[in-house]
């Protein structure tokens, strides 16, 4: 029974380690924190930008988002992709990122931004307690153009 669970792993190590270059190359040479695109995210809006950090989520369903954070603030920021344009591991959470798109901002009433955190919550397979939100706070989320996950 070890035996077998430890060939396993060992045999599992190679696929996490590898490093996968998912979509165009990153070609922006400067690193912004996710701290700095959501003080100054009028700074950025439809700008290219590079973001490098540990993946925090998932999406389970068509690995078309992650969320990542950096050590700049506790707050994470989704890339987001159209399906199939990059297929994000789905086991990525924990991984090292480095993702580069356009900042873009999404206007949404209160319903809309209940809707959009419950999707979230279901696709990255985790819960999330809408009851409690009380104001609605404008979703920033880099439209990914391409990525190397660690």
């Amino acid at each position: 029974m070890k035996r077998s669970l430890y060939l396993a792993l060992l045999l599992a190590l190679p696929t996490w380690a590898a490093e996968m270059n998912l979509g165009k190359p990153i070609d922006v040479k400067q690193t912004t924190t996710i701290k700095e695109l959501l003080t100054n995210p009028d700074q950025y809006l439809g700008k290219d930008v590079k973001v490098e950090g540990e993946i925090t989520a998932v999406c389970q369903n068509m690995a078309c988002w992650i969320n990542v954070k950096d050590g700049s603030t506790s707050e994470t920021i989704t890339v987001k992709v159209n399906d199939g344009e990059i297929v994000f591991p789905k086991d990525g959470t924990g991984r090292k990122v480095v993702a580069q798109g356009k900042l873009e901002k999404l206007d949404l009433t209160k319903d809309q931004y209940v809707a959009y955190l419950e999707h979230q919550a279901i696709e990255s397979h985790t819960k999330i307690d809408t009851s409690k939100i009380t104001a609605v706070k404008p979703v920033y989320r880099i439209r990914g153009s391409g990525a190397v996950v660690r």
